[in-house]
């Protein structure tokens, strides 16, 4: 695929696409972990996010368990940073505010009983998603 995910397997090499196929697929919001192989990580996890149709069939929820369960298997393997994309956003057209809003309080909230994760990274890929998850943050903070 393009995007945060051929950028991934382009990174791990050709290892992570064959452990993947092992994967059965993944259900939109759940999550599955393979090794990281050449990435400076241990683990991919990987998550479907939802594709926007309009925000009337459970797309909020979708999403909210797709770092959910990210962050529970991040958690059942002892990881203790995770570092996530802005999910959905790109092709799957979320709408970037809402999807910041939903991202930084499920992790917000995950956080506040973890045990082994204590940083989790959201990482921005241009200036309009950094600006939405900004203050989404700022929100959250006040």
């Amino acid at each position: 695929g393009g995007g945060v995910d051929g950028a991934i397997h382009r990174a791990a090499g050709p290892k992570l696409l064959e452990e993947c196929r092992t994967l059965n697929g993944c259900q939109t919001g759940q999550a599955k972990i393979t090794k990281g192989y050449r990435l400076p990580a241990a683990y991919v996890i990987h998550t479907p996010g939802p594709i926007w149709r309009g925000g009337e069939n459970g797309e909020e929820e979708l999403l909210a368990d797709s770092y959910q369960n990210c962050l529970k298997l991040a958690e059942a393997h002892g990881c203790r940073t995770v570092a996530f994309p802005s999910i959905s956003t790109g092709v799957y057209r979320f709408p970037l505010e809402r999807a910041a809003r939903i991202a930084v309080g499920t992790i917000r909230a995950f956080a506040s009983r973890a045990s082994s994760v204590d940083e989790v990274i959201l990482v921005a890929f241009d200036p309009q998603t950094k600006g939405c998850y900004d203050r989404a943050l700022e929100e959250a903070r006040s």
